[in-house]
């Protein structure tokens, strides 16, 4: 995997090329400014990039802003975002694209995640941190989300996470056919159309977490 990190703090960046090294990927290169992370993106083509939300200059919404880019540009990079506090404003309608993800710095920790979670955004899949999920979520689900049982509102948050029905069977102690169920019947209540599995299982975390979202004050 051919990789670009932008982030403007000059150690944590160089110890996220040092992971993504250590684990056979190759670096391309590692700015710390959204214009030096556009041009490299132009320049190597890389499978993914990783993205800080605060950059300079006014180290707001500058990795967000380079995210939407990335993705209208090169549609087939896959972006990372990394952020220091739950900023999800602007993150939700990216996953509608694949090869996204969004992750707290903290999760950088525990190395053998963060790198799943990274080559499964390179595979076009969505990782999204718990407590960006648990932030989004509002204690009053709207629209068809208010429709699903408390179990399959979990199984949903856990797919918005990006966990597969193997993960979700683990981290809920179920069967993998019990969640299959669940995940069919996600899928009937929120009347998404038919078709290959993944698709639909991204338009229902959408719908999750545009109702959630619409609450949330960034």
């Amino acid at each position: 995997m051919r990789v670009v990190i932008a982030e403007d703090q000059v150690l944590l960046r160089e110890g996220l090329a040092r992971l993504f090294v250590d684990a056979g990927h190759e670096v391309v290169a590692a700015v710390g400014d959204p214009d030096s992370l556009r041009g490299a993106v132009s320049e190597h083509d890389p499978d993914l990039a990783v993205v800080d939300v605060r950059m300079p200059p006014s180290h707001s919404d500058e990795g967000i802003e380079a995210a939407h880019w990335i993705k209208q540009a090169h549609p087939d990079v896959a972006v990372l975002v990394l952020s220091q506090h739950v900023e999800a404003s602007g993150a939700v309608d990216l996953l509608a694209q694949g090869g996204f993800g969004y992750l707290l710095k903290d999760r950088v920790l525990d190395v053998g995640e963060f790198l799943d979670a990274a080559e499964r955004v390179q595979r076009g899949g969505s990782a999204l941190d718990p407590q960006v999920v648990s932030t989004l979520i509002s204690s009053e689900p709207k629209g068809g989300i208010a429709g699903l049982t408390p179990r399959e509102q979990e199984v949903l948050s856990l797919m918005a996470e990006g966990l597969t029905n193997v993960g979700i069977a683990r981290r809920l102690v179920l069967t993998e056919r019990t969640v299959e169920s669940h995940v069919r019947n996600v899928f009937m209540k929120l009347d998404l159309p038919g078709g290959e599995d993944g698709h639909r299982r991204v338009l229902a975390v959408l719908s999750y977490l545009s109702a959630a979202s619409s609450q949330y004050q960034p």
